[in-house]
């Protein structure tokens, strides 16, 4: 690739068809401990950071505190990922495609370590040169700071960012995204929401045609708008 310098994923919904997993457990921590939720509420949270999710179920009634839901939120998620990890159909190819062609993938999540480091663990060998995660001290998504820190990990300056490809799905991680001045893909596949007046430059369904060469021709077509 002679413009791509990196591509930088977001996990969940975007890498990942996980966000049922999320969906269920706050539909079991609602249902045991009182309130009301349900999967509009769910869709409407999706890409949201753990304790916004948490406030608006106490709001709701949920009997426990933030960091209690929050807890028991990862830990439903991550047994279940330990178990299986939801690829979305076609994106481990992909991943096996860039890293051939030499284009370092990075996870830029804010689930926590263990959750990131599982999923890398399950990907595809060296799929993945590095990654941040919500463990890491920086702001969260909606800012801009992941993307810039995963940049910085890579030795990619901030005029550079165009020539870097984010793919994300929640429009908190696209908002995000589009800060940093990467070039900005949405991936629609799983998401329920309509991200269409998003913040990205281009917008993908699933990942059968998704080369390496195609998001070398967007970030070429990005270039020519600068």
């Amino acid at each position: 690739m002679e413009l791509l310098n990196a591509v930088f994923w977001d996990m969940d919904g975007t890498l990942i068809d996980s966000e049922p997993y999320w969906h269920d457990s706050e539909l079991t921590i609602a249902r045991e401990h009182g309130g009301y939720w349900d999967k509009k509420l769910a869709w409407e949270g999706s890409g949201t950071p753990i304790p916004v999710v948490a406030s608006r179920m106490i709001e709701l009634g949920c009997k426990l505190d933030a960091n209690e839901i929050g807890r028991r939120m990862i830990d439903y998620v991550y047994k279940a990922e330990i178990k299986r990890i939801p690829w979305i159909d076609g994106v481990q190819q992909t991943l096996e495609q860039l890293r051939d062609a030499n284009v370092p993938n990075v996870l830029v999540t804010t689930s926590t370590r263990d959750m990131a480091e599982n999923l890398i663990k399950q990907a595809p060998q060296g799929a993945f040169v590095t990654y941040v995660c919500g463990d890491d001290d920086v702001e969260k998504k909606p800012s801009p700071a992941p993307y810039l820190l995963a940049a910085h990990k890579l030795g990619v300056a901030e005029n550079q960012m165009a020539q870097c490809v984010a793919i994300e799905d929640s429009m908190s991680g696209l908002t995000s995204a589009s800060k940093s001045g990467a070039t900005t893909i949405a991936q629609t596949a799983t998401m329920q929401l309509d991200t269409s007046q998003g913040p990205q430059f281009a917008s993908i369904n699933g990942y059968s045609d998704v080369t390496p060469e195609l998001l070398e021709q967007f970030v070429q077509q990005r270039l020519r708008t600068l």
